[in-house]
C-alpha cells in the first residue's frame, strides 16, 4: 500500500469530552466486567450472527486488554440519569501517517434498542473520533440484512463504498458485508456538531 502507517500511541489517547443529552461515552475498566457481561448474556438472542462480545469473565479481561492497545479502543455507552451501561462501540485498527483511518464496530444491549440510543452514541464517537483524535475516515462493516443499521449509519452521513463476499465469520459462518464510509469533512458539513445543543464538551477529569 505504499508508506507504512504510523499508529496512535497511547500516551496520546484522550478521555471522551462531550456528553449527549442521555449518554456519556467512558472507557472501559475491569471495574465495568460484571455490568458488560450482563448486559452482553441478556442481549444474546439480539446479537445472534450480528456481533459476538465477550459473555465471560476470561474473555472480558482478554477483551479489555485488547482495546487497551494503540491501534484499538473501546467506549462504553453510559446512560446519564442512572449510569447504567447500554452498549459498546470500538474504533479498530487505528493508523496514523497518510491514512489517518479506524474501522468502526457497536452493539447495543437488548432492553435498550430502537430507543435512539446508538444514534446518540454514535453521534458522539464521530465527534471522539474526528475532533478529539482528528481521524479522517471511519469505516463500518455492515451485513446486508441488518435493515436497522444500515439505516442508522446512512442517517448519519456514512456512503456505502462497497460489498465484500463471505467477508467476516460470524457464528461459525462466513458472512457477506457492506462497506459503510464518512469522512472528516462530510461528518463536518452533514451534522455540524460544534455547538449543536445536544452535545455538551467538558473537560475531562478521570473517566466520570
Amino acid at each position: 500500500m505504499g508508506a507504512a502507517h504510523e499508529v496512535l500511541g497511547m500516551d496520546s489517547v484522550p478521555l471522551p469530552t462531550v456528553r449527549g443529552r442521555r449518554l456519556r461515552l467512558t472507557l472501559p475498566t475491569s471495574a465495568d466486567r460484571a455490568d458488560f457481561l450482563a448486559l452482553a448474556r441478556r442481549s444474546r438472542k439480539l446479537h445472534r450472527g450480528l456481533v459476538t462480545p465477550p459473555t465471560t469473565p476470561a474473555r472480558f479481561d482478554l477483551w479489555l486488554a485488547n482495546v487497551r492497545t494503540p491501534t484499538c479502543i473501546a467506549l462504553l455507552l453510559r446512560r446519564r440519569s442512572d449510569g447504567s451501561l447500554l452498549g459498546s462501540l470500538e474504533l479498530s485498527q487505528i493508523a496514523r501517517g497518510r491514512f489517518q483511518s479506524a474501522y468502526l464496530g457497536y452493539w447495543i444491549g437488548a432492553s435498550f434498542a430502537r430507543q435512539g440510543y446508538m444514534t446518540e452514541g454514535l453521534e458522539l464517537a464521530l465527534r471522539y473520533a474526528f475532533a478529539q483524535l482528528h481521524l479522517h475516515r471511519l469505516e463500518a462493516n455492515l451485513q446486508p440484512q441488518n435493515v436497522a443499521s444500515r439505516a442508522l449509519v446512512k442517517r448519519l452521513g456514512f456512503r456505502r463504498e462497497g460489498y465484500s463476499p463471505r467477508y467476516l465469520k460470524l457464528g461459525g459462518r462466513w458472512r457477506d458485508h457492506e462497506r459503510w464510509a464518512i469522512l472528516a469533512e462530510d461528518w463536518r458539513a452533514t451534522h455540524r456538531l460544534r455547538g449543536r445543543p445536544a452535545l455538551v464538551t467538558r473537560r475531562p477529569r478521570g473517566n466520570a
